[in-house]
């Protein structure tokens, strides 16, 4: 708990003021956030929940590009999420986007919406802000429900890129408390075996981004058929054997 107001204090510090203009600036560098929207593929009638949802501008989005669905935002910095009830109150959108203050990695989801599971849950650009970050991706996992997928957009590695931007970039997203997490696709892999789902990893923009889905529905669909997930666990380990190799 105490690491909990720690956290919410440090980001309503940050953004007290960066808030306002917040999605005027990140635009230009925050890369892939509609690439995640537009493969979301929720299904008619789903739910979604952003863990992270900032300013409430991917939930504005993502309304609008599945019109029966409906969407949950949960956000630690209480100054964030008053910029995005104005925003989403302004996009008339308020009897579709519901918004709670809580903590990535806990927040109980019946307690703030009435529901256990989602659909689809996401994370935007803020995977490289929260330091217990592995603990807020498996905890994504476990407010799926069946057949659910987990996507998630964040800085890379930068590893197409010069070396000078790579440097410089690091400095000045230093200064955000924000820290691009190497090791996010193997974290990623380890995950997907826990839960024998299909993990799906992408560098965009030269690595300057990582996309990835977690599909649980593989695992729905294949559940009755060992020989399937067989398959699937002879993958991951092909994966792992190859990423220790170098």
């Amino acid at each position: 708990m105490a690491n909990e107001k720690s956290s919410a204090s440090l980001m309503d510090k940050i953004y007290k003021n960066q808030r306002h203009f917040y999605d005027l600036t990140r635009k230009h560098y925050l890369l892939g956030r509609d690439h995640l929207i537009k493969h979301l593929s929720a299904p008619r009638g789903s739910t979604v929940l952003e863990l992270g949802c900032g300013t409430g501008r991917n939930l504005i989005e993502a309304a609008r590009a599945y019109p029966t669905c409906q969407f949950f935002g949960v956000d630690i910095s209480s100054q964030m999420l008053k910029t995005a009830e104005a925003n989403i109150h302004k996009a008339d959108l308020s009897h579709r986007i519901h918004l709670a203050q809580g903590d990535a990695t806990s927040f109980d989801p019946f307690e703030k919406f009435g529901i256990d599971t989602f659909d689809r849950v996401f994370l935007s650009y803020c995977v490289s802000m929260i330091p217990p970050w592995e603990d807020a991706l498996r905890n994504g996992t476990k407010l799926l429900a069946k057949g659910g997928q987990l996507s998630v957009v964040d800085f890379g590695q930068q590893e197409r890129l010069p070396s000078l931007f790579k440097l410089m970039l690091e400095k000045w997203l230093g200064k955000f408390h924000v820290l691009p997490r190497e090791n996010l696709q193997d974290v990623l892999h380890d995950i997907a075996q826990d839960q024998r789902a299909k993990l799906r990893f992408l560098p965009l923009y030269r690595g300057y981004a990582y996309y990835a889905e977690l599909d649980s529905s593989f695992y729905t669909r294949f559940m009755e058929k060992p020989e399937q997930m067989d398959l699937l666990e002879a993958e991951n380990e092909s994966h792992r054997e190859i990423r220790k190799a170098g």
